[in-house]
C-alpha cells in the first residue's frame, strides 16, 4: 500500500487492514515507522469523518471524580464551600471562570471542555417564581 492522504471509505479500511498487518513490527524499524506515518494519517481521516464531541463539563467532572475516586469534599479547593460543591454538580449553578482556572490548575483538566456550555436545571426558588 502507497502511502498518501487518505480521501475515502475503501483507502480507510486499507489502511486500517495495513495498520493490522504492522502491528507487530519491530521497533525502529523499516515497517515500524511505516505504522507511525499509517496511523498519522488514520488519526487525521478519522479526525474528519468521525468527530468526538466533548463531553458535557458536569458528566466530564463526575466522571473524573469517579475515575479518581475524588468525593464532593475533594472538590472543595476548586470550587468553593460543599454547598456551591452540590449546586454545580446538581446544575444549579454554573461554574465560573476561576472555578474552570482552578480545576484546570489543581486536576490538571482540559479548560476547553469545562468552558462549554451545558445546560442548568432551575432551582426550587426559581421553580416557584416561575
Amino acid at each position: 500500500m502507497e502511502l498518501k492522504p487518505i480521501r475515502t471509505r475503501k483507502e480507510y479500511q486499507a489502511a486500517l487492514a495495513e495498520a493490522a498487518r504492522l502491528w507487530d513490527a519491530p521497533a525502529k524499524s523499516a515497517e515500524a515507522d511505516r505504522l507511525d506515518v499509517l496511523a498519522m494519517l488514520i488519526e487525521s481521516y478519522e479526525r474528519r469523518h468521525y468527530p468526538i464531541p466533548d463531553p458535557d463539563p458536569i458528566e466530564f467532572l463526575n466522571h473524573v471524580m469517579e475515575a479518581r475516586a475524588l468525593t464532593r469534599k475533594d472538590m472543595e479547593p476548586y470550587i468553593g464551600p460543599r454547598g456551591r460543591v452540590a449546586d454545580i454538580l446538581n446544575r444549579t449553578r454554573p461554574l465560573t471562570l476561576e472555578m474552570i482556572r482552578r480545576l484546570a490548575d489543581g486536576l490538571k483538566l482540559p479548560a476547553e471542555v469545562l468552558i462549554k456550555p451545558y445546560p442548568l436545571r432551575q432551582s426550587a426558588q426559581e421553580r416557584v417564581a416561575a
